[in-house]
């Protein structure tokens, strides 16, 4: 497997108030922009990439940075922009939450740290990435995550579409030795380092931009994935899925989560246990039965 690229640190803001996140100015552009070009500054929130579109976020109106940015890379065009909230665009407001043995709490809600001392705590600042923890299959992840390393020793985890990287972290926290942490988006890649830096977690989870795809075959005893159904059953149709010991399978639909439970039924694995929220997401929890480790 050819190297892949780990993501390092940078000088992005670490938010210590909610006010950094009072109002999310949106511009919505066509193109892909020259990185070294990117915007910077405390207001700049991030880039998120999809499709051959960005997306720049900011904390203030920014009309001139991005007229200037349009100046020096003609391929670009702005398509629109936006104002809104940023509860709006996480779809409410991050609240602190308990799910798997785990307190998580946003960076900027100050908790004392007696406050329900039975709960390991876990910080998640979402930034402008979807992935707050609140979405039925993250809570549904985090109970498979700690049903299984209450039971097991998890030596490694492969976290592939980290979002965040709730998954990944909380893997760690509830006992894992040591976690990669995948994202094809930059943006998600950058925001998963940032909050792996928040839980002191830096020694133990290698944050890397990449495809799941092609990291399925990285060597792990627990494989995490919540990610869209495509991509789902690329992951289980690769050889290597057979080679983790573990399987965490979630963010599918009914008729998905058939699918995949079809498939997996031709393989040499057991599903343990479904999570089951309104009919409609579904989370498996299985053991690979050929692994010998």
């Amino acid at each position: 497997m050819q190297d892949t690229p780990r993501i390092e640190k940078g000088n992005e803001r670490q938010p210590d108030s909610a006010e950094v996140y009072n109002d999310l100015y949106i511009y919505y552009l066509s193109g892909r922009i020259d990185p070294v070009l990117e915007p910077s500054g405390p207001h700049f929130l991030g880039n998120w990439e999809e499709d051959g579109f960005s997306f720049l976020f900011f904390s203030r109106r920014a009309d001139e940075e991005v007229k200037s940015l349009l100046d020096l890379q003609p391929h670009l065009n702005l398509i629109d922009q936006y104002k809104m909230s940023y509860d709006d665009w996480q779809g409410g407001r991050i609240e602190p939450f308990q799910a798997g043995g785990l307190f998580v709490v946003p960076p900027w809600i100050k908790i004392p740290e007696s406050h329900d001392s039975h709960h390991k705590r876990m910080i998640v600042d979402p930034g402008v990435v979807f992935g707050t923890g609140t979405h039925p299959t993250t809570h549904d992840c985090l109970e498979a995550i700690a049903s299984l390393c209450y039971e097991e020793k998890i030596e490694s985890v492969l976290d592939l579409g980290t979002g965040t990287g709730i998954l990944a972290i909380a893997a760690v926290l509830l006992g894992g030795k040591s976690a990669v942490a995948v994202d094809f988006n930059f943006l998600a890649a950058k925001t998963a380092l940032k909050n792996v830096s928040f839980n002191q977690l830096d020694s133990k989870i290698l944050v890397v931009q990449g495809r799941a795809e092609d990291l399925v075959e990285r060597a792990a005893d627990l494989m995490i994935s919540n990610i869209h159904y495509d991509v789902m059953m690329h992951l289980i149709r690769a050889e290597a899925f057979l080679d983790h010991r573990w399987f965490i399978l979630s963010g599918l639909l009914r008729s998905e989560a058939r699918e995949v439970a079809c498939y997996l039924e031709r393989l040499p694995a057991t599903i343990l246990n479904t999570w089951e929220r309104d009919g409609i997401w579904h989370t498996f929890l299985g053991k690979i039965n050929s692994n010998t480790k």
